[in-house]
């Protein structure tokens, strides 16, 4: 039997997630270490909330709400319409269940344990086993879009305004300051055969870990780098991307993507990944001297994310 793929998924957002549980399905041919997207986070309620390494835990174990795309399934919310009733700040959406966990990280945080401590011990009570889940630093990476409004943190654009306002620029406050995480450090020293950028917006689910002091070239260290889109035949498959790139003049389609991830990262990806639907834009690129491989990206249920994870790990295979 050969030896198990050491590979690092880059996972933010929904497809992140559902591309983590693909790949948590195959750990028998594997070793995955899953990094999750800090720009999200903040601060509500006086806890920390992690919605991308959220919705990662959630993805991988079976409990996310498969109809929302985030949050647990099954969920109650006795404890929003609490806060609501006693003139609390009820804009965002925190189900029981899904406090339960922020609670657990407040105290873990207030115990002195690092986020990837907490993380990694959420996940084994969530019953994940095998799959490392790594926040990709210790320190506050936050995002932030300037916008026709003003400036937006990441939440107050994407639940408070649901999108709608033209974004004109982002920043990631913190990650000129920031270091990556150590356990990713350490992966990596270990050897690692390939890094995964999942299906995942470039601009506010991958840009915040890629801005990271010195992740990039921790990263390129891996034998290659796979980015996957997260545009299907011209759409994008979930969330605002498709009006962010019309925003910055471009056109939704995994072309387009493909030369705004060269011009974002440069030199960072040695293979793309394409749906079948998108075999013109393959051509285009291959005739660019691109390396590209097509197959079905689209994740409606778990044979589907197992099936993409294990075209993917073939594919690397073929280079390592």
């Amino acid at each position: 039997m050969s030896p198990r793929l050491r590979t690092v998924l880059l996972a933010g957002g929904g497809g992140g997630a559902r591309l983590a549980r693909g790949f948590y399905g195959l750990v028998q041919h594997a070793e995955t270490l899953v990094l999750t997207n800090p720009g999200d986070d903040f601060e509500h309620l006086g806890l920390l909330v992690c919605p991308d390494t959220d919705s990662v835990l959630y993805a991988v174990s079976d409990a996310i709400d498969a109809q929302r795309g985030w949050g647990r399934e099954s969920e109650s919310w006795s404890v929003l319409a609490e806060v609501e009733r006693l003139g609390g700040p009820s804009w965002f959406q925190l189900g029981d269940r899904d406090i339960a966990m922020h609670l657990l990280r407040r105290e873990g945080l207030d115990a002195g344990q690092s986020l990837t401590c907490i993380t990694g011990n959420l996940a084994e009570r969530l019953g994940i086993r095998g799959l490392q889940i790594v926040p990709a630093s210790e320190q506050s990476v936050r995002t932030v879009l300037t916008t026709a409004e003003g400036d937006l943190d990441f939440q107050s654009y994407f639940v408070g305004r649901r999108c709608e306002p033209k974004v004109e620029s982002l920043e990631y406050q913190g990650a000129i300051e920031a270091a990556p995480a150590p356990d990713l450090l350490a992966f990596l020293q270990a050897g690692c055969d390939c890094v995964i950028l999942g299906p995942s917006n470039p601009y506010l689910s991958l840009a915040p870990m890629l801005a990271i002091s010195g992740i990039v070239e921790a990263l390129t260290r891996a034998a290659q780098v796979v980015a996957v889109a997260p545009i299907v035949d011209g759409a994008a498959i979930k969330g605002p991307l498709a009006k962010m790139m019309a925003d910055r003049g471009l056109e939704p389609t995994a072309l387009s993507w493909v030369d705004e991830m060269k011009t974002l990262h440069p030199g960072l990806v040695d293979l793309w990944v394409l749906d079948r639907r998108d075999q013109d834009a393959a051509e285009v690129l291959r005739l660019r001297g691109e390396r590209v491989f097509t197959c079905d990206t689209m994740m409606t249920d778990t044979t589907q994310k197992i099936a993409l994870a294990g075209q993917l790990i073939e594919e690397v295979k073929r280079f390592v």
